[in-house]
């Protein structure tokens, strides 16, 4: 874990990780209904977090070869659910 609500001019990213030659950027969506996670998660929101990472990659690159955009759904009763590499900008 590299950050947590790193902030930029252009938003916010929840979470910002590295595993091995990965680094991800990831916003974490915490609702009531699994269907209310998924209609959370609209282009807008993407389109913020993409904007975000750009700010934030030379920060956190370090030995990186690859970047990604990831999304965690919370939904209260059930396990997270860990979405990988959801923005193609």
């Amino acid at each position: 874990m590299l950050g947590q609500r790193v902030r930029t001019p252009v938003g916010e990213v929840d979470l910002v990780a590295r595993r091995g030659k990965v680094l991800a950027f990831v916003e974490v969506k915490a609702r009531a209904t699994r269907a209310a996670a998924d209609a959370s998660l609209d282009t807008h929101r993407l389109r913020r977090v993409a904007a975000a990472a750009e700010l934030l990659l030379p920060r956190f690159i370090g030995e990186a070869e690859d970047v990604r955009i990831d999304v965690i759904h919370i939904v209260p009763g059930q396990l997270p659910r860990y979405l990988v590499d959801v923005w193609q900008g």
